[in-house]
């Protein structure tokens, strides 16, 4: 295990002034998005669309990785450059999904469990041979009556733990994600709280587990009120209650953050990022791990027509500006009409 590469890669993730694009929608997951705006999907029509991504003049100014799908890293532009190879020639970091999804948890109903450990050393020393130097797993944690219990919240922490584990003896750079959903009713309250213990259980597995800090990088959800509660939380209320329970609950070792947008707005993403980087004194960069928070307007700008890549570039490279400003503190929401 190489820790000073790990280090690195880790740290180019959340470079100033940059953030990560999560291009890693399963095949079901991208059909919803495409069947609302009225296009098949096909292996074609998602290699475009991905092509239109990855290839957007300048995206490296603010975009410092691409997490990808494994069908996805196989894929090749119309030049027939494999993304991989493309994205690294732009100084781009690959990345690349490796969980396989949610599962029940026997014995504890309306709770999930993340599955795909099996094999997974061999899989990730293929994906290091494709060009991915770090990956993602996503834990589910939800807020409900009499949920989340401690056995789903240590299951994931485990499984979170021994992920990273295994990513880091393969030289790829783990993000390790928690994500409490934002789903429900629950206020803003009760989200900081679910939040703090399944921090707490992630770090005290990752220490058990001798993860390497410096060498992972942290993707967990903002601390926000549920998106069906009678009163919301302010944006103010939204970055005080999110560095709070970071400052409480996440070593300094840590290489950086990358929050995930959680099913916000573009708008609301990019505001609360800002609302946390104009506050002094944080220990570890601040930055974006976001899907459809960079990737919506983008998504309906194309539309699915070859005549209108640039109008998607366009609007891409513009949600990737923003969110690059909001990681160093300097957007404004003037600046979406600018």
């Amino acid at each position: 295990m190489n820790h000073a590469e790990l280090h690195k890669i880790a740290k180019a993730m959340v470079a100033p002034g940059k953030g990560i694009l999560a291009a890693d929608e399963s095949t079901s997951t991208i059909k919803k998005r495409f069947d609302g705006i009225k296009v098949e999907s096909t292996e074609e029509t998602r290699r475009g669309y991905r092509e239109l991504l990855f290839t957007t003049p300048a995206m490296a100014e603010h975009i410092s990785g691409v997490i990808l799908y494994d069908e996805t890293l196989r894929q090749s532009t119309k030049a027939g450059v494999r993304f991989a190879d493309a994205l690294a020639a732009l100084g781009v970091i690959p990345g690349i999904k490796v969980d396989a999804g949610t599962k029940p948890l026997p014995g504890f109903p309306g709770e999930l469990v993340t599955e795909g450990l099996d094999g997974l050393g061999k899989r990730l020393a293929e994906y290091h041979s494709l060009g991915a130097r770090f990956a993602k797993w996503r834990a589910v944690i939800d807020i409900g009556a009499g949920i989340p219990t401690c056995t789903c919240i240590e299951s994931n922490a485990e499984l979170l733990a021994r992920y990273a584990g295994l990513c880091q003896e393969a030289g790829i750079v783990p993000i390790v994600e928690p994500e409490v959903l934002m789903d429900g009713a629950h206020s803003i309250d009760r989200c900081e709280e679910v939040t703090a213990d399944v921090l707490e259980a992630v770090f005290d597995r990752l220490n058990a587990h001798r993860i390497y800090l410096e060498g992972i990088v942290l993707k967990p959800n903002m601390v926000i009120s549920g998106q069906k509660a009678p009163h919301r939380a302010t944006p103010e209320q939204v970055a005080e209650a999110t560095v709070r329970v970071l400052n409480r609950h996440v070593p300094a070792a840590v290489a950086g953050i990358a929050f995930l947008s959680g099913g916000q707005s573009e708008t609301e993403a990019t505001l609360h990022l800002d609302l946390m980087n104009k506050k002094p004194n944080l220990p570890w960069p601040l930055t974006f791990s976001y899907g459809r928070a960079l990737q919506q307007s983008a998504l309906n700008a194309w539309s699915g027509d070859a005549a209108k890549i640039a109008a998607g570039q366009a609007v891409f490279k513009k949600r990737a500006h923003l969110n690059g400003l909001a990681s160093l503190g300097k957007y404004a929401p003037a600046l979406e009409t600018a």
